[in-house]
């Protein structure tokens, strides 16, 4: 496994113990990577602290990322406690139940801005004040999640699916801007997994048993899975790769019908 020792990084998007972005936390601390942690709101805080504590020494903060006061606040923290950032995870997503629940054709103008703020704006909101820190470690890697949705209809995926598309072009935006001071973007596309934000998707118990039946690897995929796959890409060992969406599905994106 490639190592984070003497990294430092931002991981953005937990909410509980089933969280990607938790998964990911683990495995980078595992890797030696000092990390700073975010909480939305006083609901999900107990979790996070909870979660925390099993961690070495983590940095933790309140982040919203629709409040550019909130985000101003957490990077000046991480300036003054831990210098700079080796990388940042970006695990923000959110569409409305009732967006997720009517037609797309029915999706709220305020919903749509929403789902587009909260899960395709936000990468480039952290990735414009991370850039300052990485530039002083000489470069960096900023990752993101995605899903298969972005390029193919999942009717229960609604507006997240043009989120996430929306999400994915960013990557490859913010990849040309930031590549020539040495900061890659990059995006994993996991298979369906069992978070918190999957139980608001409509039907999600039958998606898991079409990859079970329809992936080559005849599996759903794990949290640790994706967590391994990130570590790669927040290492020095993915330095030639940038702008890139790496599948992690079992291979489900290569089967047609």
């Amino acid at each position: 496994m490639p190592s984070l020792s003497g990294k430092t990084g931002l991981i953005v998007g937990i909410a509980n113990k089933r969280s990607i972005s938790w998964a990911i936390a683990q495995a980078a601390a595992r890797e030696g990577a000092r990390l700073a942690l975010t909480y939305q709101g006083e609901r999900l805080e107990e979790n996070v602290r909870e979660l925390a504590a099993t961690l070495p020494d983590p940095l933790i903060l309140p982040l919203d990322v629709t409040d550019d006061g909130q985000l101003d606040r957490v990077f000046e923290e991480i300036e003054q406690k831990l210098g700079a950032l080796d990388f940042v995870v970006h695990g923000a997503a959110f569409a409305s139940r009732e967006d997720l629940a009517n037609p797309f054709v029915q999706t709220s103008r305020d919903g749509f801005k929403l789902a587009m703020d909260v899960s395709a704006f936000s990468l480039i909101a952290l990735a414009r004040r991370a850039m300052p820190l990485m530039e002083k470690r000489g470069g960096g890697s900023i990752l993101t999640l995605t899903y298969l949705g972005s390029e193919r209809v999942f009717e229960t995926y609604r507006v997240m699916g043009v989120a996430k598309s929306a999400l994915e072009a960013t990557v490859r935006y913010l990849a040309s801007d930031l590549g020539p001071k040495n900061i890659r973007v990059n995006a994993i596309s996991a298979g369906p997994i069992k978070t918190l934000a999957a139980a608001g998707i409509p039907g999600f118990t039958n998606i898991l048993q079409v990859y079970r039946d329809r992936a080559p690897l005849r599996r759903t995929v794990e949290t640790s899975d994706v967590a391994d796959a990130a570590i790669f890409l927040l290492s020095d060992a993915s330095r030639a790769v940038t702008a890139e969406v790496m599948m992690v599905d079992a291979g489900f994106h290569a089967i047609g019908l």
